[in-house]
């Protein structure tokens, strides 16, 4: 253990401040088990992740922990943090990043996930499947936006086609000119 031995090891210190300066700049994190996945298959995840802007790190558990409790972030992360563990670091869209990670376990059945910490809240593995399933931060702002302009637009294309309508009767004709 890092921190409980009796004389700090000044390597491990080092690497636990490393550790922790990798996680503060990151808001979620998805724990999975990556044990039994090729190195292609890794590298096709990693690849997978990075286009949404996301990190797949294997962090040692016991350095992954000690940097937990001093972000004082959650104490209910050491149940993920046993075995191989890998964590998937999101700033944002937490859920398409799970969704990524559920689709590509679906292919290659050794990926596992275990749960997550989204937004300081601990999700197991089935809430995080099913919080996998909805629609992104930005789908989400995209529906309402097209919500909202949907009565607009009717509204609009109605009063165009009544003017139009008008148009064709003749009845906004502009009076002949008086010789």
């Amino acid at each position: 253990m890092a921190i409980k031995a009796k004389k700090l090891q000044p390597a491990k210190v080092e690497a636990i401040a490393t550790v922790k300066s990798v996680l503060e700049s990151y808001n979620d994190f998805i724990f999975a088990d990556y044990r039994g996945m090729t190195v292609a298959q890794i590298t096709e995840l990693r690849k997978q992740l990075r286009e949404k802007g996301c990190e797949f790190k294997v962090i040692k558990n016991n350095f992954a922990g000690v940097a937990f409790k001093e972000l004082k972030v959650t104490d209910d992360v050491d149940q993920y943090l046993s075995g191989p563990t890998a964590i998937a670091l999101a700033k944002e869209d937490s859920n398409e990043i799970a969704k990524i990670l559920f689709d590509f376990a679906k292919e290659t059945p050794a990926l596992q996930v275990k749960g997550a910490l989204i937004e300081n809240e601990i999700y197991d593995a089935a809430k995080i499947e099913a919080f996998s399933k909805l629609p992104g931060k930005k789908q989400m702002i995209a529906m309402i936006m097209s919500t909202i302009n949907a009565p607009v637009q009717k509204l609009a294309a109605t009063i165009k086609a009544y003017a139009d309508k008008k148009a064709e009767e003749g009845g906004d004709a502009p009076a002949p000119a008086a010789e």
